[in-house]
């Protein structure tokens, strides 16, 4: 059995869409501890940090399951971005964002029996359009709240794909996954069939 430590729903909709049975069990885990000064100067290893801990709190649960932590770091303007807690810091986020450059680390573990045998991680390579404030001001009316829900204030399978210029990387990476190396793995270990 393959298990999702994450509640995220597009983790989840990223699984479910590339056809892989699995269950979801929401990892219980400390990422303020472990985001400490020298893991923030390496947003690549501070992903596949907060995944392994995800995938391992998890396995310990369910030592016999595939278990898969997933997570995401915004890199931009030399250090590492958190989520908006409200619309008008959404705002000024994007406002600040707006033409130029940001990086997404992903990053996903699998564990077994409390141990990860597998992780890896990927970047995606964003550039946002130098939108009007017009074009800012109806794009967080039109999508709401909701939007506090991505470190970037955007999702890229949905209204958010206006916001960019230019996208270097997968889908499945920049919604907070590398799905392609995932399935690659789950297939070598024999959790999904070769």
């Amino acid at each position: 059995m393959i298990v999702l430590a994450s509640a995220s729903a597009a983790r989840r909709r990223i699984l479910e869409e590339a056809g892989v049975g699995f269950e979801v069990d929401p990892a219980d885990i400390d990422e303020a501890a472990l985001k400490t000064p020298a893991a923030r100067r390496d947003p690549a290893a501070l992903c596949l940090t907060l995944a392994s801990a995800k995938a391992v709190e998890v396995s310990r649960r369910r030592p016999d399951h595939w278990v898969i932590g997933s997570d995401q770091i915004l890199a931009f303007d030399g250090g590492l971005v958190t989520k908006a807690r409200s619309m008008a810091e959404a705002r000024a986020r994007l406002a600040e964002m707006r033409g130029r450059d940001h990086v997404l680390w992903s990053g996903v573990a699998l564990a077994r029996d409390g141990a990860i045998v597998w992780s890896e991680h990927e970047p995606a390579r964003m550039k946002m359009r130098d939108f009007s404030d017009a074009f800012l001001d109806a794009y967080l009316a039109a999508e709401g709240e909701g939007l506090l829900a991505s470190v970037g204030c955007y999702r890229i399978e949905g209204r958010g794909a206006q916001l960019f210029a230019q996208v270097d990387g997968a889908q499945a990476t920049i919604m907070g996954m590398p799905l392609w190396p995932l399935l690659k793995a789950l297939r070598t270990v024999g959790a999904l069939p070769a």
